[in-house]
This record gives C-alpha cells, structure tokens and sequence, in this order.
C-alpha cells in the first residue's frame, strides 16, 4: 500500500527557500522534507511538483518525487542540475527517470540520517510497471551520504552504474539490489539486454555505455571522473592525463583546467567561478596595516556568493542565515537585516511547529504550548487546531513580533471527534501580535491558512504588517467576520502573491449582527471589532488604537500630532491649564512651558551645577523665572572643593607614606632581635615557626591507689582491659571506667608507643569517640577510658539482632562516619576500624575506640590472628596488605566492612577463607557479598568503599552526608521483616549490661562525662542511688503532660532523700527513669 496522508499533514512539512535571489543568475527552487507523506490528491501531487521544479536548475533543499502515476510528464526535470539536500524517488510508476543533467548531489541534508540518494519502491505492485530506466548519465558527483538503490522490480542495469566514481570515499552508506533477488526477475531476459555493451573511448575515459533496447542505436554513457585520472590529480579530471586534472575547488567534473571549468563547485560559487569562500567584508591592507572595507564584498547563501541576501534571510557576518543565533538580536539598517550582539537581554526567539526542538510536533497543543511562551520571534511554522483553549494561546503568543524561516500559520479544521468546544477568538486579544510573517513558500504556496473553524469570529491580526512570500486561503469558516474589509494586497511584498477568501460567513449576515468595522477604521478595513482592530486609522492613532482626536489641549496626559499619530509630550514640559498646547514636538527642546528649569532650549530637573565642560566645570544658578543663567567667570564656587580634594589627596600621601616607613621600621627591628638572639642563645628558638596552633588538651595523671580493678572485660595481644572503679582523691564519687594496662613484657618501645596513644586519645574530644579520663603510670603503664555499659557493637548486634530496625542501624552508620571524619579532620589514621572497636554507651549512641592501637603493629611482623590478632587482614585493604601503607582512604576500607558487619548482624567476613589467601582473592575482583536486608543502594556504598585505587573511595565526609539522606527515609533502603513494629532494645537486656550489674562495687556511681563536664549555675555533681538489681518496686514512672519527639532529655528530681538524673526517652507519654546508671530508652 502507497503511504499518504490528509492534505494538513502534509502542508506542515519544512521547506527551505523562496523565490531565487536575482544576484545567482541562475533559477533557484525551493526543496520539500515531506518524506514519503504525500498528499491525498495525487493529481494535486503532480501539479505541485512541477509548479516547483519547472525550469529550476538548483534545488535549495531535498528533491523528492514521490507517488506520481505512469502517464505523467516529467520531462520538466531535465533542467535540474544541482540538489542541495538528498533526492529521494520512492512510490512511483514511471518507467524513465529524467534527471539527465544532474550533475552534483550535496548531501547537506540525508534521508535516514544516512542516503543522499534513495531509489527504491518504484513500480505498481498489480501491475507490469514500474521504474525501468534511470537517466542519471550526466551524475559524477555525491558529496556526502550514501547511495540506496533497492526494491525496483522493473528497473534494468542499476548494477552496472561505476558507484565508486560518483560516491564518496569514506561513505560506508551503499546498497544496491543483490545478485540473488536479481536472478529471481525473470522478466529481465526478455525486457533488458541479457549484457550492457560496454564501449572504451580513445582515452578509456567512458567506461560504462549500456545499450537500453537490442533494436536501438542510442548509447547511454555514464560519465568517469575520478577512478581514470591521473595520480598527480587532486580530485576530478577531463581526461587521463596530468594536464587534463580540473581544478580542486571543481565538483562532478569540469572541461578545463580552470575555476570556471567546472561542473560544480565543492564550495562556493563566486560568479561562475568556484572558491574556497567568498569575498570578505574586511580585507587587510598591508600598506596602512589596517581592516579595510572590501568593494567586492558578498554574502555565503548556500554554495552561492551573492551580493545581497533573499529578503526574508538576515545578515550574520558575511552569511545569509535564517534566523540569528541566540546570543544576537536581528536589525535593520540601511534597508538591510543583520544580527547584531545584545546589549541587554535577548529577544526570545522560538522554534516553530516542525523544526529543531519541535520537529516531531503536528500542532500547537497543551504538549508544547509553554514553548512559545514570551516569544518575540517564531522561526519557523505556527499551526493549530484549537485542541487547548484559544486564551491560553494567544497570551502565549502575546509578545510576538515576527514570524521567519520557514513560516506557515494555519489554523486548520478541528476533528469531527474531538469533544472541546471553541469559544470566538475575538475574546482573547491579541489573536496575532506579528507584524510580518517571512515564509519560505510551503506546499502549494500557501502560508496563511484559516480553514473550517466554525467558532471563530474575527482573525485579529492587527499587528500584522507585510506576508512576505505565499498566498492566503480563508475558507470555510461559517462564523467568520471582517475579513471581506481587509485589503489583502497591502500586505503582499510581492506581485504574484494571491489571496482566497471564501464560504465564510456572508458580510450581510455581519452586518445585520453589527459586526462591521468600528467608525475610526479608515477604508483599508479591519481585523475584528474596536478600534484596535483597524488595518489604518481613519483620523489618529495613539498607539495601535485609532482615536478621533489627540490630547492636545486636555487629558492628563498632553500630547501633540505627528502626521496622524498621536504622540506624549516629554516629561519635563508642564502640562498647560488653559486651553493651549504642552508641546509642539518630540524631546525637551519642544516645550512650550518648562515643568522645573530651562536650560538654553532644553527644559532640565535642575540647573547644572559643577557638571564638565568642554574645558572647564559647568555652573548655573535659576533666576526668579526658573530659567538657567551661567555664573560670572570671576565666581570662585567649585574652588573650596578642588582645594578640598587637594589637601585630601596630599594628606591620604602622607599617611601612606609613615605607614610603609613604620611598617619597614618594625621589620627591621624584627631582624635584628632574632639575630641577636642567635648570637646570644645559639638559636633556642626557631626563626620561622610552623604557624600551627598548640596543643591545649589536658592529660590527667592518675594516681594508682585512685584506681579500683573489678573484673576482666577482654584481653588482646598487647594487653588486657579491666573494669574499675575510679575515686578521685579526696572525693567521695565513683566513677566506672575501662582500665586498659599495657603487658609487661612488651618492652620499654612498647610503653613509648603506649604513651604516644595517650597522647593521641587525649588530644581527641568527639561525641563519638571513646574519651580518655587519664593515665596511672604505674609500673605497667594504665589507660582510664570511658567505661561502655553495652560492650562493643559487634556483640551487640548479634544479641538484639530480633529487635534492631533499618532506623537505628543507618543511624550506627551515620556516627561511625562523623567520629571517622573528625579523625580524618585531624589528620589521624585508625588502622584497626571492626564493629568489635566500636562501643555501645546507649542503643542510640554509639563510640570508636582504640584508635591509634595500630601504631603498635611491627610492619616485619608477619603472624595473622583471623579472630582479631596483630593483622586484621580481613578488614584491611590491599594497599595496607602489600605495602603497610595505612591512609584514610585504608580507613574507608575498613568502614565498608564494618558497615558489613553491622548489616548481617555480626556476621564473619570472608568466613571460612585463610587469612592467606585474602589478598589473592581481593585481587581477582571477589568481595563480601550483598547482606539480605540492603538494598542495592545501600551495598554499591559499600562496594565504593571497597575499589582497588584508593583515590576512588568515597571521603568519610561524603559517608556521612549519604547515609544521613538514607537515614530520613529508612525502610526504603533496608528492608527487615517487621521492621515497622521492632521496639529499640531496652538497656537492662544486654548480656554485657547484666554482667556489670551484678558487682557489688556500684555504690554512689556517677557517669564520667557528668563528673569532668562543668555544671551551669554551681549544681554540685549529682550520684545516683546504689541498686544492684532493677525490678518494677525499683522504677520511676510519671506521665508526661506534653507530646514531645523522641530524643534524649536529662530530668532531674528527688528520690528518697537522693538527687537523681536521668537519661530518659518519652515513649507514649510515659517517661521511665532508673537510678543506677544514665540510660537512654525507647
């Protein structure tokens, strides 16, 4: 079946050009990008092509011939030379193709993207017919594309075309009909020459003659110009000599040596001589070294250099364009249209229905209607079928000024099945703000289109000035009015423009509705009701409405008559209270009485005072008539300020001048102290300190007898940790804390390195990072560390791992990162990062520990401990494995895993695998797998943290932030069964929390954060009451009168004699509190 489609659809297509500029001298027509939309009258068809193509010899665009019957007479493109674009025949019935003197196909444009020539499809598929012969003997050139030439039942010889010659080199783009569909027609036995005769001239310069009929004398010769050339010749040839090369800037062929032998030109054709540009405006002068105007100047317009542009292109340096690019504005000067930079804000200019960023649209709809919001300029076509409201239309199109390159208004009919009513256009003003529409002549040469729109009233176009090219159809609109008074031939710029109005509503049937031009419309006639809507104005205009008279003698504002335009008074002219006239002119200088001063002719705001002269300051005084009178020559008004600004001057001078000296001064003396304190003292202190802030951190020195051990917690390769009990000296409080003591047999480097870790976690002040209280440097030195009432968080997640929600997990996440951070902030590496180094001081907040351990690693040291040893290979990476090279970026490594651990509830990393073979497998790209509970959001954090190249990990800063974001929406990124009913875990049900509690030593218990912390207003440290086991008689409950939000609050209050303070969380308006140790619950 032949594609088509409605008459509408296809005059929405993009055409390129109008009528041919007068400077080519040779005939110019326009291109159609219609594809294989055709319309639906093929008769219509056929006459539309060869209204276009009759005596045209360049095609400024595509050639396409499509759907045209057997009988039809295309001897008219015999005089068809060049085409711009690509030529597409497709669809069609004739046997003989006649484009015999086409010589060049550009390819500025493809079909497909890909073919500058396309043949295909070209026979009646019921029938005996089709495309037999392709006249194409005078084609020697594709500068671009590629060739399709395929699915032609009929069509004789195609194969035998030297394709290599006439398309481009590097084009990959080339199909023809294969040897096995050819073997199947069988009709070519008895319909072609069973072989092309092949006939060699004396220079073998035609190598392909194919005979067409056995009965006929006629030869048909493709041209050769390039594969028989010599190789000395840069492109094309006439002959297979090294004399007979044409010249470079030749395409398709030449008869000469010269420019002006060629066939065509590759670029530019300069009055038949082809050049690489055309002639500059500006040319240098080496005499005078200067840009000079060029006499011979001319414009690039296609392959064309012309001494002026079409009327509807502009002007962009030396080329004709179609519209300015962005960054420009489009003006005139000198009858001519160029694009200029802006000074301010461009002009928006908008892509019309069919080109650039609408190509694919069919209509202005509520799908694109936004684009042409604010627009002053629409380059290309404006067509709609009311499917959105006309108000909503016109106010889009409210600050239009100009339609261009290519323009095609249509209003076309409105479907049958389309619901939406159609109100009258004359209620939405302005219907059509343009004053001039350019087109490129579309389809059939229409460019202003108004068909079957039965609710419309009045066009309203009373902005429109000129119709550059194109005819008007306006037809078929029953309720239409006005438009019998409009004098279509005033907007015509040129002579053979047309206009068809008709079957619209009748203009008695107007007149009896009184809808008929208003009074002060001139006879020219109108665009709809009231005088905004007049073509011209009977008597005045103000603005675009027509008036009877101006306000010369009343009005608030005064104005005067230009011609018959109506025009405001300047506002410092005073508006005159008799009947008499304010001004008799445009600008100042035309006031007939002045509003504040007179300046000379110039009525001013005020007199000039000190304002520059030609040679000297201006100054006026006002006599009594407000008129400006210069001060006498002898007046010394102005000298006290230029004596002023003299002294000021010389005095700012000076100061600068004592403040360089003191400052040298200073320097100077500088100098000399640090080198007499180098002489006197051999250089005690350095001359050019480090510039970095001390140290101001306090480290405690504890007493061994202040310390109390209770019980063992956990013991490691470098030491063990204790349970204690810390009472300061001379104080009643105790305060329970963790008692790392180093062993002894370590060796004195161990107890240095031991003290650099003091060092370390006392300079560290973080809310999640375990604090140090003090050191007890005993034989065997002793680290007091904030004692962690939950254990590490590795135990911890594996006990409550029933009871643990997506919240609390990304918020463990969240103040691992931000304690890492701080260390990264102060340039501190932890080296030993694992879930079992982070403490758990409440369900809801977390801290790091032993940061700084690692400094104790021997880096000879080669003995690994899968369970937490001197190396934790399995939480390193690999930089840290191969090369002992620890940075932060190491650091990430490890959080990733930690953050594994965290995911899967304690589990085991690379469980079951050696510590050994943990490198080999990190290198082959193997990694932890995704915990069931993550989504991949969550697991590609991890990964990150994980790349083999250090720089490409994450920063802890970056850590933080993400799992922040993930923390405020947590059940989208961790998926737990029940996740929406978990209760947090309270305190009291650790295992860890359990074993602390059953000691005996908890009496008079206080946190250490409440006891180094300094209490506002001179609160004395609070204790809490001694417990040892806690039970319901044991609990404090009070209901809470306020809804607060779940968050930690410190309450104090009275208890049998003892001040309490609690940690408490509000839960259900209930707020429950226990005495023997801070808590936090949920």
């Amino acid at each position: 079946r032949r594609p088509s489609v409605t008459v509408t659809a296809s005059l929405s297509s993009m055409l390129y050009l109008i009528s041919p500029p007068l400077s080519l001298g040779v005939p110019v027509c326009p291109g159609t990008e219609n594809k294989l939309s055709t319309l639906s009258d093929l008769e219509q068809q056929y006459r539309t092509l060869r209204k276009y193509y009759e005596n045209c010899e360049v095609v400024m665009g595509n050639l396409e011939i499509t759907s045209i019957d057997r009988s039809r007479d295309l001897t008219f493109l015999r005089s068809i030379r060049e085409v711009t674009g690509y030529v597409l025949v497709a669809l069609n019935q004739f046997d003989y193709l006649p484009l015999e003197n086409l010589r060049i196909i550009r390819g500025t444009k493809l079909y497909e993207d890909r073919y500058s020539l396309a043949i295909f499809l070209n026979y009646r598929r019921d029938g005996n017919f089709g495309l037999r012969k392709l006249g194409l003997k005078n084609l020697t050139e594709i500068l671009s594309g590629g060739v399709y030439v395929d699915q032609n039942k009929f069509l004789c010889h195609a194969d035998t075309i030297h394709w290599q010659d006439i398309r481009p080199v590097h084009s990959s783009a080339f199909q023809t009909e294969s040897s096995e569909a050819r073997s199947l027609r069988t009709f070519l036995i008895s319909e072609c020459d069973p072989f092309p005769v092949i006939v060699f001239s004396q220079f073998q310069f035609k190598l392909h003659c194919v005979r067409y009929r056995r009965k006929s004398n006629v030869l048909f010769c493709p041209t050769v110009t390039k594969t028989v050339c010599a190789e000395q010749c840069d492109g094309r040839c006439f002959g297979p000599y090294v004399s007979d090369c044409c010249h470079r800037e030749c395409a398709g062929g030449c008869y000469g040596p010269k420019d002006t032998d060629c066939f065509a030109c590759t670029n530019f054709n300069d009055s038949g001589a082809c050049v690489t540009q055309c002639p500059q405006p500006f040319v240098y002068n080496p005499t005078s070294f200067q840009l000079e105007h060029n006499p011979r100047a001319k414009y690039t317009y296609g392959a064309f250099c012309v001494k002026k542009c079409p009327h509807n292109f502009v002007v962009d340096h030396s080329s004709c364009v179609r519209a300015c690019p962005s960054n420009k504005m489009e003006v005139e000067e000198n009858r001519i249209k160029m694009c200029i930079p802006c000074t301010d804000i461009c002009p928006k200019a908008c892509d019309g229905i069919g080109t650039a960023s609408l190509q694919a649209a069919q209509t202005v709809d509520s799908s694109n209607i936004d684009k042409f919001v604010n627009c002053t300029k629409i380059n290309g076509n404006l067509l709609k079928t009311f499917n959105i409201h006309p108000s909503i239309f016109y106010q889009a199109l409210s600050n239009l000024s100009e339609f261009t390159f290519p323009s095609f208004l249509s209003f076309p009919f409105l479907s049958p099945s389309c619901p939406c009513s159609t109100p009258p256009l004359s209620s939405a003003r302005p219907a059509l703000p343009s004053s001039h529409l350019h087109p490129f002549l579309p389809l059939s040469g229409i460019s202003l289109l108004v068909l079957k729109q039965q609710g419309i009233s009045s066009l309203q176009f009373q902005s429109l000035r000129e119709i550059s090219a194109g005819n008007v159809h306006i037809t078929e609109n029953s309720q239409l009015c006005y438009y019998n008074t409009v004098n279509w031939t005033r907007l015509f710029r040129a002579a053979n423009q047309n206009f068809l109005v008709r079957d619209n509503r009748s203009p008695q049937e107007s007149a009896k509705e009184r809808m008929v031009c208003d009074a002060l419309c001139s006879d020219a006639g109108c665009w709809g009701p009231g005088p905004d809507q007049c073509m011209s104005c009977r008597y005045f205009s103000r603005g675009r409405t027509c008036v009877d008279t101006c306000n010369l003698y009343e009005g608030d504002i005064r104005e005067y008559a230009n011609g018959s335009v109506c025009v405001e008074c300047d506002a410092q002219c005073e508006r005159a209270d008799d009947e008499s006239l304010t001004c008799h002119g445009p600008g100042p200088d035309h006031c007939v009485k002045c509003l504040h001063f007179k300046d000379g002719p110039n009525c001013v705001e005020k007199c000039p005072d000190g304002l520059q002269g030609a040679n000297s300051f201006i100054f006026k005084y006002a006599e009594i008539n407000n008129e400006c009178h210069p001060c006498h020559a002898n007046c010394t008004q102005g000298t006290p300020l230029i004596a002023a600004g003299v002294i000021g001057g010389l005095f700012m001078v000076v100061i600068m001048v004592l403040s360089i000296a003191v400052s040298v001064r200073r320097k100077n003396i500088k100098k000399k102290r640090a080198l007499r304190r180098f002489l006197e003292t051999e250089l005690v202190e350095p001359l050019t300190p480090s510039g970095t802030a001390p140290n101001q951190a306090q480290l405690r020195i504890l007493k061994e007898t202040e310390l109390k051990r209770v019980k063992i917690l956990g013991s490691g390769a470098f030491g063990t940790v204790y349970k204690g009990i810390w009472v300061p000296e001379g104080e009643t409080v105790k305060i329970p804390v963790a008692i790392k003591i180093l062993i002894e047999a370590t060796g004195p480097k161990a107890n240095v390195e031991f003290m650099d870790e003091a060092l370390i976690m006392a300079s560290m002040e973080h809310p999640h990072l375990v604090r140090l209280l003090g050191v007890c440097l005993s034989p065997t030195i002793q680290l007091v560390t904030q004692l962690m009432p939950h254990g590490c968080l590795l135990d911890y997640v594996h006990e409550h791992k029933d009871n643990i929600g997506s919240q609390l997990l990304l918020n463990w996440c969240v103040q691992i990162a931000k304690g890492m951070m701080y260390l990264e902030e102060r340039r501190l590496v932890h080296r030993d990062l694992a879930a079992r180094n982070v403490l758990v001081k409440s369900p809801n907040h977390i801290k790091i520990t032993d940061f700084g351990l690692a400094r104790l690693l021997d880096v000879n040291e080669k003995e690994y401990n899968a369970d937490g040893g001197k190396m934790p290979i399995k939480w390193m990476a690999l930089e840290c494995i191969h090369y002992r090279k620890f940075t932060h970026q190491s650091d990430v490594w490890s959080y990733g895993v930690t953050i594994w651990e965290l995911m899967t509830f304690g589990g085991k990393p690379y469980d079951g695998i050696s510590t050994r073979d943990i490198p080999d497998l990190l290198e082959k790209g193997e990694r932890l797998p995704q915990p069931p509970i993550c989504t991949i959001d969550v697991y590609m954090v991890m990964v990150k943290c994980w790349m083999i190249d250090a720089d490409s990990r994450p920063k802890f800063k970056e850590l933080a932030a993400e799992f922040t974001r993930m923390a405020r929406d947590p059940q989208r990124y961790l998926v737990i069964q029940g996740d929406d009913r978990m209760k947090l875990p309270s305190p009291n049900d650790s295992k860890f929390f359990q074993s602390l509690l059953d000691e005996e030593e908890l009496e008079d218990l206080m946190d250490a954060e409440e006891y180094l912390v300094p209490h506002s207003f001179n609160v004395p440290p609070l204790a809490y009451t001694p417990r040892t086991r806690i039970d319901s008689s044991k609990v404090l409950s009070f209901r809470n009168p306020t809804s607060k939000r779940r968050a930690d609050l410190h309450t104090a209050f009275t208890h049998k004699g003892f001040q309490v303070l609690c940690d408490c969380a509000f839960s259900k308006s209930i707020i429950i509190c226990q005495d023997l140790m801070t808590l936090q619950l949920f």
